[in-house]
């Protein structure tokens, strides 16, 4: 009994150390603590200790993967959720997060990302270049719909 609560100690302090350096999720920690092999309710108990202190916070943790991944990555809101909802993470969150997305700026690098694709299409007829601009746009995220209302002011 005394060694797994030193190992549970042991697991709280990396987990703390780690949510320190950098933003984590709840469903990551759990996946990292349970690597401790410690019993599910020890599990519960830290990540409770860890949300008490303001190690995680999920909204936070959203909001940021967010700003990184449309900032740097240029994903648009489908792969956003698609990634988020496969960590298992709150669809109202979710949904918050993304409501926080500037319409304008989410617009403007929608079209940036449709004209830097389609300068790269060599040799291909009006119609194969646009389906190639399309698909490289859905593969980013971004929704089909506005994918098609952009897509020529996108070409021009």
């Amino acid at each position: 009994m005394e060694n797994q609560e030193l190992v549970a100690n042991q697991a709280y302090s990396k987990m703390a150390q780690l949510c320190s350096r950098s933003e984590q999720c709840s469903t990551d920690i759990r996946k990292k603590i349970i690597a401790f092999e410690l019993v599910s309710e020890v599990v519960e108990e830290i990540i409770e200790k860890l949300k008490i202190e303001k190690f995680i916070n999920d909204e936070r943790y959203i909001k940021a993967y967010i700003s990184d991944k449309f900032s740097f990555n240029k994903w648009g809101k489908v792969k956003l959720r698609h990634n988020l909802r496969m960590k298992g993470l709150s669809e109202e969150l979710i949904l918050n997060g993304l409501n926080e997305i500037d319409e304008e700026k989410y617009k403007t690098v929608l079209i940036k990302t449709m004209k830097d694709k389609a300068k790269t299409v060599k040799n291909k007829t009006k119609f194969e270049k646009m389906g190639q601009v399309i698909r490289f746009a859905q593969t980013r995220g971004f929704e089909p719909e506005m994918i098609h209302r952009y897509i020529n002011s996108a070409l021009e």
